[in-house]
């Protein structure tokens, strides 16, 4: 079977993302006027809606019939959308994907506070699937993706994080939610524990290829191209996997370099930073790295029957891994 680009994989699942979006839209009413702004800037700022879409494919994939997957893909992108909100707030960000930051244009304190409605509003979209199961992935999938918040806060400035341990904060802040989105495919069809799992571990696998990639563009393209400033996280002193493998292989002068960067911030030396991260194979390494993840995702699938939406999670696997956007 050829393989999809993502466009492609979008394609397949446009109908119900549609529906998806309209239970967006429908859930986003507020009689508050700046929670209507707010949310439906965030919503309509041109997100890739990969964590929904795989709860699309993964649902179809298993011959689901029902209608609950649609809310559950609503209900996955506003717990992305309230991370989002919150994340550029702590970050102090001004632009992702090409837009400037609600954080921004309307402040910290109403993007914190849509950021919690946005949370809430899911939780009793949770409660309308009538899932106990449903309840307890995704009270545990929030709850995690909150404590890898603040994991990743506490690593900021700290040059002597360790490669394992930064993969277990993207796994806990961003994979944990692909995960979810994953396996609450599963769930619905009534599959099986194991089949379940399988499905657990490829959207665990997935979501960090996924990051990883982001690590690896926030030093390769320009805001231009992503929708970001080239060096945003260095800006914040985040050690990121390019920087933790420049520390681990680069000369005396390099780690010094490095390690000052991390704990002061800033961009004064981006272009020797950048210098140090290319001459060590730190970019190179760090995509090996999202490449792996991806085949494990791919390998957890095994057992799932071959269909054109296996194939198309396969096909995201692969582009989670190869992404230049």
């Amino acid at each position: 079977m050829k393989s999809m680009d993502f466009e492609a994989i979008k394609a397949l699942a446009q109908g119900e993302l549609r529906a998806v979006d309209i239970e967006i839209e429908t859930r986003l009413q507020s009689d508050v006027a700046l929670i209507n702004q707010m949310g439906s800037y965030i919503v309509h700022s041109g997100g890739k809606r990969l964590r929904p879409i795989l709860v699309l494919l993964g649902s179809r994939a298993f011959g689901y019939e029902g209608s609950a997957h649609i809310r559950l893909a609503a209900i996955i992108e506003f717990i992305h959308t309230a991370t989002l909100l919150h994340d550029d707030v702590v970050d102090a960000s001004e632009l992702r994907r090409g837009h400037t930051t609600a954080n921004t244009i309307w402040g910290n304190e109403a993007s914190v506070l849509v950021g919690d409605f946005l949370y809430s509003r899911a939780f009793e979209m949770m409660v309308e699937v009538g899932s106990m199961r449903v309840m307890e992935i995704l009270a545990h999938t929030t709850n995690t993706i909150a404590k890898g918040e603040v994991m990743q806060l506490l690593n900021c400035h700290d040059p002597d994080t360790s490669e394992e341990h930064y993969l277990e904060v993207i796994r806990n802040k961003t994979a944990k939610l692909f995960q979810a989105a994953a396996q609450l495919s599963a769930v619905i069809s009534n599959q099986n524990q194991e089949i379940e799992q399988a499905m657990a571990l490829y959207g665990m696998h997935l979501g960090t290829a996924f990051q990883l990639i982001d690590d690896v563009l926030d030093y390769g393209r320009d805001n231009r191209d992503l929708g970001k400033n080239i060096g945003d996280d260095l800006a914040e002193g985040k050690p990121t996997l390019p920087l933790i493998h420049t520390l681990r292989q680069g000369t005396s002068h390099q780690r010094n370099l490095i390690r000052i960067a991390i704990e002061e911030g800033g961009l004064a030396q981006l272009d020797e930073v950048m210098n140090a991260i290319e001459s060590t194979g730190s970019i190179t390494y760090t995509a090996r790295r999202a490449e792996d993840e991806a085949s494990r995702a791919m390998a957890a699938l095994a057992n799932i029957p071959d269909s054109p939406y296996k194939q198309a999670l396969l096909d995201l696997a692969h582009f989670s891994a190869h992404r230049n956007y």
